[in-house]
């Protein structure tokens, strides 16, 4: 095994909470959090059935993931462990993770790595997420990103790039960035939402009171309200669209007040999924949420003007994008199962 200083130099031989160093030299820490003794267990009993997704598999998954690795982009799907994946890839639609897989921030319900990468970014990554774009056939892409605080912009400038170099090349793809705070500069989350897209996009992630410890101390509820705020009253024909985990300890009045800041801020999109532990060093957590409960908080959202609210248990805020304007909840049933064209599972 390689090592730096002791350190393995091969993320996959890295236990998970433990420190790595990355092929491009920086050290970062596997699966975002420390290693702890005092890590607590699941205590909300066995994981219910309407969360037990199907593992990834077939033909297109198989083509999406030959494409990501080739053209050397991480996605967003591997790295958080999304559910939906084999869903999603299969049926074209595609999240891509831009500026690496090494996050600056350490949130408590995220697994991707945790690292500073001292301003390092990929030259070619506009080309090769165009071309990507090309070669998959896409006809709506995803764009998201780590949060990287060790550049100025905070990246705003690459993630602008890719996007303008995706609609170059693929001018009849529609882009939606789901993108880091930029610490709350405004003038940055200007940089990106004029780059051409449809959808820009910044996850609250949890309601007010939890968002410390759930996220990290430099990110901040009123911080993304602002931003999306700002990103509304720039280009309002731009569509705004956040994103709420569910399951962390939250009250329904602390759901329905989030909502109607969320809607305050002027976003037409929300969100709502079930949160899932990483890991054991990761929060744990507190409350299944129900397929009727995710229903009833949708008809809540669409009471209080939200274009489309897309609410299941296995929903991320990527899920099925494209179809989040269909007024169906992207295909799902009452039971936050998917539909299939006869209607049926």
């Amino acid at each position: 095994m390689t090592t730096f200083k002791g350190i393995p130099i091969v993320p996959t031989e890295a236990r998970s909470g433990g420190k790595y160093v990355t092929p491009q030299g920086f050290t970062a820490i596997k699966d975002g959090i420390k290693a702890t003794a005092n890590a607590q267990a699941l205590n909300v009993g066995r994981k219910p059935q309407w969360l037990r997704a199907p593992m990834p598999a077939g033909h297109a998954f198989d083509a999406v993931r030959a494409t990501v690795k080739e053209h050397r982009l991480a996605t967003v799907c591997e790295e958080a462990k999304c559910p939906n994946i084999g869903e999603c890839w299969n049926a074209g639609t595609a999240t891509l993770m831009l500026m690496g897989a090494v996050c600056t921030r350490a949130c408590r319900f995220c697994s991707v790595d945790t690292g500073n990468p001292r301003g390092w970014l990929d030259a070619e990554e506009p080309a090769n997420s165009a071309r990507t774009v090309q070669l998959m056939k896409l006809k709506y892409v995803v764009l998201t990103s780590v949060n990287r605080d060790d550049l100025p912009d905070g990246g705003a400038a690459h993630f602008a790039a890719c996007v303008r170099e995706i609609k170059r090349l693929n001018p009849e793809t529609a882009v939606e960035a789901l993108t880091p705070d930029f610490q709350g500069n405004l003038s940055d989350v200007e940089t990106v939402v004029a780059s051409g897209l449809e959808v820009f996009a910044q996850n609250v992630e949890t309601v007010r009171r939890l968002t410390h410890p759930v996220r990290d101390a430099r990110a901040g509820y009123e911080q993304t309200l602002a931003v999306l705020a700002h990103s509304k009253r720039f280009m309002p024909h731009v569509l705004t669209k956040t994103s709420l985990m569910l399951g962390l300890g939250e009250s329904d009045e602390e759901i329905f007040e989030a909502m109607r800041d969320i809607r305050g801020a002027g976003v037409d999109i929300l969100t709502l999924g079930q949160y899932l532990r990483p890991t054991l060093n990761h929060l744990p957590i507190e409350r299944w949420v129900s397929p009727e409960e995710f229903a009833s908080y949708r008809e809540h959202a669409l009471e209080l003007g939200f274009l489309e609210c897309v609410s299941g248990p296995l929903v991320r805020s990527s899920y099925r994008a494209e179809r989040a304007l269909e007024r169906n909840n992207a295909g799902l049933n009452a039971a936050g199962e998917r539909r299939t064209a006869d209607g049926g599972r």
